[in-house]
């Protein structure tokens, strides 16, 4: 595989995007939407004190950040091979003498780059928003960033926007809708939305063991999908089948 070619298929990918505001608004707006709704809750929840359970809320709100980052991706990942397939794009791609790891890697950088930005962009001005709550409330300290909120945006998040990203091209690779790839790697964050519940009834904690647990599991879900992903892919049958 050679290094260059990815970014090249990536840098086209983005161009193509771009030209899609549907995806970019989505994408750019919803992470935005959260950071000021969870804000405000955080205002809220410190206007009379600081709770005692603050620590916990404030974990778990960071971590809905991470959920972003399982389908946000989808939405990106799903149109790189059925939209354009669907709109005659997809054939000259397919027909260069590019390997399909290099078409996948390509695909799947340019659908994490901008979800993993606005995530990492809403849960920025979320904790900033936060620290100032706080400190104006008496803590006396900077709450945000701490080592269980980075663990979860700079580990957990991009691998589980890896992992939707596999799931998405496989799906992608097996329908021929945009609407049922996006519906099929969607389900995705549901996993991870069941390990949110849990946090919030106290079955677990969003502490450092607990992150670095989830993260090695999905690492591996991660390696094992890529192989998966590489398999489905079948240029040949794109080009000749698909209608």
């Amino acid at each position: 595989m050679t290094a260059w070619i990815p970014w090249k298929i990536a840098r086209k990918e983005l161009k193509v995007i771009s030209r899609k505001r549907s995806i970019i608004f989505y994408n750019l707006v919803l992470p935005l939407l959260v950071a000021v709704a969870f804000s405000l809750e955080v205002s809220n929840l410190v206007a009379s004190g600081i709770p005692s359970s603050f620590g916990l809320g404030a974990e778990a709100l960071v971590y809905v950040f991470v959920i972003l980052a399982t389908f946000l991706p989808s939405t990106i990942a799903s149109y790189s091979i059925v939209g354009e397939k669907v709109e005659k794009t997809l054939e000259p791609l397919l027909a260069t003498p590019t390997t399909d790891g290099e078409i996948l890697l390509g695909k799947g950088i340019a659908s994490f780059i901008l979800p993993m930005f606005s995530t990492w962009l809403g849960a920025s001005i979320f904790m900033a928003v936060s620290d100032y709550f706080l400190l104006k409330a008496g803590l006396g300290y900077y709450y945000f960033p701490n080592w269980n909120a980075a663990a979860m945006l700079l580990l957990l998040a991009p691998l589980a926007a890896i992992l939707s990203i596999e799931v998405a091209v496989i799906a992608s690779s097996r329908v021929t809708d945009v609407r049922g790839a996006n519906q099929i790697a969607g389900l995705m964050f549901i996993p991870f939305v069941v390990v949110f519940i849990a946090g919030v009834q106290g079955a677990i904690s969003f502490n450092i063991p607990i992150i670095l647990a989830i993260a090695l599991i999905v690492l591996m879900l991660d390696v094992g999908l890529f192989f998966v992903s590489k398999s489905t892919f079948q240029r040949e049958e794109i080009l000749t089948k698909w209608k």
